[in-house]
């Protein structure tokens, strides 16, 4: 336990020193988009604006998973990632839209904007740099957390944002040619709107409680009709609170003297170390109930 515990501060003090460098390169990378007039800039700003709210998501999700449940919060607060992870999808689907309308008219017009490409460069050199910190130090954190590697990524992606500006800025000074802003602009926007996709997918999946997609209904059931005693299965129920945590109930038809003594008892055991061990659910709930009872209650669902 104490282990673990080392492992979860640790892994909150790497994300504040990321946060912190983010943070800053972000601001350096605004008002560098601001000065120079490149768009890649703004639109690497807005990669890294959503990058720190992952981060900061991330942060919070190590901080409240510590939490225990409530009689107000009976699951704890573990949906406040899903909420920050449609808070971010927002912003990049915002920002791609911006970036991808701006660019497209810079290409039209092209001496709509100009473009200082050394300071263009200075900057995305600045924002790889700290960067590539960042992914070091997230790397070097608990490789066992999916929180944590969900942080990586999303700076390795940023880290790519900044190789893209870094090329547009050598072109530019190279040759002149400004419209190599626009068009790392269209590449850094092309890169954002697969991830907003798969968050907003993620967000909308998780809130209308549908199953997890690496989860199936049949073959849970199989499992569960495989158990001795087990006569039929009913009103099966899988969503999850958050990425990973999942929750399972169903009505479980037994033989009648599987209710009898202790045998109920390790029914529901073995029923619920099954969930556990064969599809990572930790919070399942079953019902046992004998085969004349299926005629009270209601038309069922799966």
């Amino acid at each position: 336990m104490a282990h673990d515990h080392a492992h979860r501060s640790s892994n909150r003090s790497r994300l504040l020193i990321v946060i912190g460098i983010v943070s800053v390169v972000l601001v350096a990378e605004v008002v560098g988009a601001v000065v120079s007039g490149s768009l890649a800039l703004f639109a690497d700003a807005g990669h890294m604006l959503s990058d720190l709210t992952g981060l900061v998501v991330a942060l919070v999700a190590a901080i409240v998973a510590a939490r225990p449940a409530s009689e107000r919060q009976t699951y704890g607060y573990q949906r406040a990632e899903v909420f920050g992870a449609l808070i971010n999808a927002l912003i990049l689907i915002v920002v791609a839209l911006f970036v991808g309308i701006e660019a497209v008219r810079r290409l039209v017009e092209p001496g709509a904007a100009e473009v200082q490409g050394g300071l263009m460069l200075i900057v995305a050199g600045i924002g790889l740099v700290a960067n590539v910190i960042a992914f070091l130090v997230l790397r070097r954190g608990d490789t066992t957390s999916l929180n944590m590697r969900g942080a990586a990524l999303e700076v390795l992606g940023d880290l790519l944002g900044s190789i893209a500006v870094i090329v547009a800025g050598i072109v530019i000074i190279a040759t002149g040619f400004s419209a190599a802003d626009a068009i790392a602009s269209l590449l850094i926007a092309v890169m954002i709107v697969p991830r907003a996709a798969s968050l907003l997918r993620d967000v909308v999946r998780v809130l209308s409680q549908s199953v997890p997609v690496d989860t199936s209904v049949a073959e849970i059931r199989e499992h569960i009709l495989g158990t001795d005693g087990v006569v039929d299965v009913h009103d099966v129920h899988v969503w999850a609170i958050t990425s990973g945590e999942y929750v399972f109930s169903a009505h479980v038809v037994v033989e009648p003297d599987a209710l009898a003594g202790e045998r109920a008892g390790c029914l529901l055991d073995e029923l619920s170390d099954c969930l556990a061990h064969h599809f990572d659910v930790e919070h399942s709930t079953f019902q046992l109930e004998p085969a004349e009872h299926a005629a009270h209650e209601q038309p069922h669902h799966a």
